[in-house]
C-alpha cells in the first residue's frame, strides 16, 4: 500500500475551524415570553434543530455560544442581559427571537426596551409574534452561513455603544 492510495485532503486551517463552528453551535435560550414555548418546539423531534448541529442546549453562559432572545427585554433585565452575554466566551453570537426582543413589539413604553441591539450586538433577527419554528430554523441556517463566510459580515454589525441604564 502506497501513498498514492491513501486520500488526501487539502483546505485551509480557517475553513475547518468554521466548518466545525458552524456545525456544533450549542445555544442558550434566555427566554422571557412565549418566542421561549416556540423555541420548545424547535428542539422537540417534529423540528428537530439537532439536524443543524444545535441541539445541545446549555443553560450556562460559560458553555454556550449562541444566545437566543427569546422575548420582551425590560430595563430592569437589560443589566443581567449584557452580564450574560460577556460572560460567554468568543466567538458567539445572538439571535433575536421575535418583534419584542427585535423592537420592543407592541410595548412602546417606559419598562420595555426597544430592541436588545441597544444592549448587546444582533447577528440575525427573526420576525414573528411569536415567530414559527420554521423561522427559528431559517435563522440558525443564516447564522450558520455568516460563521462560514465571516467576510459576509459587515464590520459595523458589531459595533454598538456601551448602554446607559439611568437608576
Amino acid at each position: 500500500m502506497g501513498v498514492e492510495s491513501l486520500p488526501i485532503l487539502t483546505t485551509r486551517r480557517d475553513a475547518v475551524l468554521a466548518w466545525g463552528q458552524k456545525n456544533s453551535l450549542w445555544p442558550m435560550p434566555f427566554g422571557t415570553a412565549c418566542c421561549a414555548i416556540e423555541f420548545m418546539s424547535v428542539v422537540s423531534s417534529v423540528f428537530d434543530i439537532s439536524r443543524f448541529g444545535a441541539e445541545l442546549v446549555r443553560f450556562s453562559p460559560r458553555q454556550s455560544d449562541l444566545l437566543l432572545v427569546a422575548g420582551t427585554v425590560t430595563f430592569k433585565q437589560a443589566p443581567i442581559l449584557k452580564q450574560i452575554y460577556e460572560q460567554m466566551c468568543d466567538p458567539k453570537w445572538v439571535i433575536s427571537m421575535g418583534v419584542c426582543a427585535s423592537s420592543g413589539g407592541f410595548y412602546n413604553n417606559y419598562c420595555t426596551v426597544q430592541g436588545i441591539d441597544q444592549i448587546i450586538p444582533v447577528d440575525v433577527y427573526i420576525s414573528g409574534c411569536p415567530p414559527r419554528p420554521e423561522a427559528i430554523l431559517e435563522a440558525v441556517m443564516k447564522l450558520q452561513h455568516k460563521i462560514e463566510n465571516p467576510q459576509t459580515t459587515p464590520k459595523a454589525q458589531f459595533m454598538v455603544k456601551e448602554p446607559h441604564f439611568g437608576f
